[in-house]
């Protein structure tokens, strides 16, 4: 009954304000998850590395008993590694890890893997309403990548164990490369800024993504990332024996073979591959629903469907918590133009993570627009140019079309366009969120994040 269940939700959906688990809270939070000084039951991957090249040079799948020396959170371990003073085991050990992963990384960027960005915002919740009532600023850490690099690791190790053990009933997980059209927006905007984009493999994408930006705009890289991930197809779970091996290629992580095996309480397919690596090593026999093809398909289809429908409900839940945090206030912050039509401009707000138009009116008195398709630029009035990857000023609040409706609306400050740009009447501090909740915190950092395409 419960791997049913888990089967039939096939993944844990994260909301703003909380998760909707795929098994019950006491194997998720608990008895499958590791804590200080607790034994846990636990699948391995065991590598023997060289530190200097983090070439692998043995890999070991076994079934063990886990005792963590420590509960880190990434910036505790961050601190740790950053503090000189500290030459203890644990540190050290951290240290030494973090310097592998950085090797690995690199190696993977050499081969074309794709580092890429998406808006990403986390709310700071009442405790008693669980409403939102201010941003979490996200920062970047070393830590994390070193975590991640190791995940992908043993996710590579595990889809070349499983794809030699059964051929043809392994649960795999590609990324197919997109079709040349899906770039045409993204070279578009690029060539009206001047700015060069290889798209003809992953390695000549990944080398062009990491040189490419636009002086005096520090946001246009994470911008042109950002707009280069929407120009990706999803990656998708198959059985192996379905197609011809060729296709297995996961684009966004530039690797010929790729699974999911580091989230089983979080993810279905990484349970059916922890079964198939148990039959790999002789630990457990044959699970016979995993030599079935039409089976191991049909699970594989419902774990796309359920996370592509988990993602889109993470979405609606961050705009849902932006409208309510917004709401009843009057927000100015930095904008970034990402589509220009005939008669708008769709912008990005980085700080909450919202995208949307600001429309021009041409019922207005003596309002002109001249749309220019090569240049993908709106000039206002014969002398405002507003161009793609421009940043503007702009206001934030909630309006009300009827009561049960409400949505944000964007209204340009600067560039200053006379009758039609919003008259600014206090500085942006004084009406930011941040202010009404006394953080004080003056930076307009993007909350932005390296979108995972595995």
């Amino acid at each position: 009954v419960l791997d049913a269940e888990a089967a039939r939700r096939g993944t844990t959906v994260y909301l703003a304000d909380k998760r909707i688990d795929m098994v019950p809270e006491l194997l998720s939070s608990d008895l499958c998850s590791l804590r200080e000084g607790e034994e846990r039951l636990s699948f391995s991957v065991i590598w023997k590395i060289n530190p200097e090249t983090a070439e692998i040079v043995d890999t070991e799948f076994t079934k063990s008993v886990i005792q963590s020396k420590a509960a880190l959170s990434y910036e505790t371990a961050q601190r740790m590694i950053d503090d000189v003073t500290r030459q203890d085991v644990i540190t050290q050990g951290l240290r030494q890890l973090k310097a592998i992963s950085k090797t690995l990384k690199q190696k993977r960027i050499d081969k074309g893997a794709l580092i890429l960005a998406s808006p990403e915002i986390r709310f700071e919740l009442d405790s008693e309403t669980h409403d939102p009532i201010s941003l979490q600023d996200k920062k970047e850490l070393e830590t994390t990548s070193m975590v991640e690099e190791f995940m992908l690791l043993a996710n590579v190790s595990t889809a070349m164990k499983t794809y030699s053990f059964s051929p043809k009933f392994a649960i795999l997980r590609r990324h197919p490369a997109p079709p040349e059209e899906n770039y045409t927006p993204l070279l578009k905007a690029t060539e009206s800024r001047g700015l060069k984009i290889d798209v003809s493999s992953a390695k000549a994408l990944s080398d062009s993504l990491q040189s490419c930006t636009i002086p005096d705009n520090p946001f246009s890289n994470t911008l042109l990332k950002i707009l280069t991930t929407r120009c990706m197809q999803q990656a998708k779970y198959f059985c192996s024996g379905t197609l011809k091996k060729e296709e297995f290629y996961h684009f966004g992580l530039a690797n010929e073979i790729y699974t999911h095996f580091t989230s089983p309480i979080r993810r279905y397919p990484d349970i059916l591959v922890h079964r198939l690596l148990a039959s790999a090593i002789g630990v457990d026999p044959p699970d016979s629903s995993l030599t079935d093809e039409s089976t191991v398909l049909e699970r594989c289809n419902n774990c796309n469907y359920r996370h592509t429908n988990a993602q889109r409900v993470g979405r609606a839940s961050v705009e849902l918590n932006t409208v309510i945090l917004l709401k009843g206030q009057t927000c100015i912050e930095d904008a970034y133009v990402t589509q220009v039509k005939r008669n708008a401009v769709r912008v990005l707000v980085p700080r909450y993570g919202y995208e949307g138009f600001i429309f021009f009116d041409l019922k207005e008195a003596g309002v002109t627009l001249e749309y220019d398709d090569e240049l993908l630029r709106l000039t206002i009035n014969g002398t405002v140019k507003i161009a793609v990857f421009d940043r503007l000023s702009v206001e934030l609040k909630v309006v009300e079309p009827d009561v049960q409706h409400q949505r944000i609306q964007l209204k340009l400050l600067e560039p200053v366009i006379p009758d039609i740009s919003v008259q600014q009447t206090d500085s942006p501090m004084d009406t930011s969120i941040d202010n009404k909740n006394n953080q004080n915190k003056s930076e307009k950092e993007p909350l932005s994040k390296k979108l995972k395409t595995s």
